[in-house]
């Protein structure tokens, strides 16, 4: 169990939300729209949001972006979304703070999430997460720890290419995402283009009548529309789900996982998402391998990045004790 009160932090394009985690309850999270258009205004606003949870118990702080990071550092090494590339986040905080602040990116602290109570105890060793957003993220817990690879950057599940042209070798390198990557083929993005063009090219669809009263079409309505019984939508996110479920037989087939889980935006699709992916995914792996492997939807929805990012705090927190203790300590007597 961790001792203290730790604060998590969920850095959105559009939206700050923060939420403490203390004595293994964690408080609803409170949301703010961001509207910075600076570095500089960014960090002041994840500074106002801290701040406004801030007690007298409180012990760390965990932020989750959707970004490269360095993790060892609390660098972000690149960022599409938020104007926070090549800066040394963790320490700008932990000086304006003063107090430990770490740094990683938004979907392997949604794999936090996922594989860890509230106390930081482990609940599944092996686990892989895609999050289904407008992009692709994923994250990785092995042998009950992060893995997060030679530069902190592993679990970029997204730009895992599904569906590449290589009829004459390799393709030319495209901007990210790359042509035929799983981001590319089945994030939110292309589930807008799929309605859109659906919408456009049958005017007697939901869909199309939508549009036609001047309802903007994406994603969302059509994943609205498919909870509704609409049989287009439906087809369009059976499209998107077996799509996605390539991805996760490469995951299963590479990591042999207990579990894959889906967050994300567009897993709130439920069953209309999951149970295609679920059947191609079972259909493409390697007999022998996934056996013991539950392919599920995410726990938490919209506290995952908040929690995970706390569960962050209080697990790098407990590790540096251990280590100070340690070093303290010394080598014991054979």
């Amino acid at each position: 169990m961790f001792s203290g009160q730790l604060i998590g932090v969920d850095v959105g394009g559009t939206k700050v939300a923060v939420a403490t985690l203390e004595n293994e309850r964690l408080s609803d999270p409170v949301v703010q729209p961001t509207q910075a258009e600076s570095a500089d205004d960014l960090l002041g606003e994840v500074i106002a949001a801290i701040e406004s949870a801030r007690g007298p118990s409180t012990a760390a702080v965990g932020i989750g972006v959707p970004s490269v990071v360095e993790f060892a550092t609390g660098r972000v090494r690149s960022s599409i979304n938020l104007h926070l590339a090549d800066l040394n986040l963790r320490a700008v905080l932990e000086e304006r703070l003063g107090l430990p602040v770490f740094v990683d990116n938004d979907a392997t602290l949604a794999a936090l999430d996922e594989a860890f109570d509230d106390g930081g105890r482990a609940l599944v060793q092996n686990l892989v997460m895609f999050t289904v957003g407008t992009g692709i993220g994923g994250g990785l817990v092995l042998g009950g720890r992060v893995y997060r690879g030679a530069s902190g950057a592993a679990g970029e599940l997204g730009h895992t290419l599904i569906g590449a042209d290589l009829a004459h070798g390799a393709p030319e390198r495209d901007r990210f995402p790359q042509s035929g990557s799983l981001e590319s083929l089945a994030a939110g993005r292309e589930l807008d283009r799929l309605a859109e063009k659906l919408a456009a090219h049958a005017p007697s669809s939901r869909l199309g009548k939508l549009a036609a009263s001047g309802q903007p079409i994406d994603g969302h309505v059509a994943v609205q529309s498919a909870k509704a019984g609409d049989p287009d939508s439906i087809e369009l996110l059976r499209v998107l789900g077996e799509r996605l479920g390539v991805g996760i037989a490469n995951a299963i087939n590479t990591f042999d996982p207990e579990v894959v889980a889906i967050g994300g935006g567009v897993s709130t699709a439920g069953d209309l998402l999951l149970g295609p992916a679920s059947e191609v995914a079972r259909r493409f792996m390697l007999p022998g391998v996934g056996e013991r492997t539950e392919i599920r939807l995410a726990r938490h929805g919209q506290e995952a990045g908040v929690r995970g990012a706390a569960l962050l705090a209080g697990l790098e927190l407990a590790e540096s004790d251990a280590v100070r203790a340690a070093t303290r300590t010394g080598p014991q007597p054979a």
